[in-house]
């Protein structure tokens, strides 16, 4: 069995998402050792809560450098609402504040008719779009339900990023998938049967899946 290891930076559901993968029989590992990051064969970067408390934790203890890497080792790595947002160059939630800058584009908060309450929060389902044939999102049907919470989404500056959106007012993106790269907006770990079919497909992501996916 591969291992999976998720980044603990002070911030974020951790054991929420280690119990949804010990659910699917997969063992996950918590750490913030910068060695055992390094050499995990799959990672993950959970988080709730603010983008520049978040980014800074990283900053603060010294994992920027060691996420980067990973990525740009070609390994598989899925990052997970806050997570998915800190890939990003940008955010500009309460000023702008720098991201990891694995995908090109901002963080930007939603602007919303009054009718729609923020943040947005609850099932909402996913469209499939442009780059769907990735392993992450096999199985789960046209337009799989998803548990959200957020106030920000993501607007990559590169459509080929796109995996699926949702609609909530309008369209924002709600996964990206490129190569070894995957990030949801929704929490998988909250999100029952689909939530754990994306996980189960997270983990069966090898070499060949990751290639065929590019």
């Amino acid at each position: 069995m591969t291992s999976v290891t998720i980044i603990d930076y002070g911030m974020g559901n951790l054991r929420s998402v280690q119990k949804a993968f010990e659910r699917i029989g997969q063992s996950a590992h918590v750490t913030s050792d910068v060695a055992e990051i390094a050499a995990a064969e799959r990672l993950v970067l959970p988080g709730v809560g603010a983008f520049r408390d978040a980014i800074s934790a990283i900053r603060r203890n010294d994992l920027t450098g060691v996420i980067r890497d990973y990525i740009a080792a070609d390994r598989p790595f899925l990052g997970i609402c806050l997570g998915m947002q800190l890939l990003l160059d940008a955010s500009f939630e309460d000023g702008e504040h720098e991201g990891l800058g694995v995908i090109p584009g901002t963080v930007q908060r939603f602007d919303l008719s009054s009718e729609f309450k923020i943040p947005h929060m609850g099932w909402n389902q996913l469209t499939l779009e442009g780059n769907s044939q990735h392993g992450l999102l096999r199985e789960l049907g046209t337009e799989p339900w998803f548990y959200f919470v957020h106030s920000y989404h993501v607007v990559p500056g590169d459509k080929s990023w796109i995996a699926a959106t949702t609609d909530y007012g309008r369209p924002f993106v709600s996964v990206v998938a490129k190569s070894n790269v995957m990030a949801t907006q929704f929490h998988p770990e909250k999100s029952q049967s689909s939530g754990m079919q994306l996980l189960r497909n997270f983990v069966s992501i090898g070499e060949s899946a990751v290639c065929s996916a590019r």
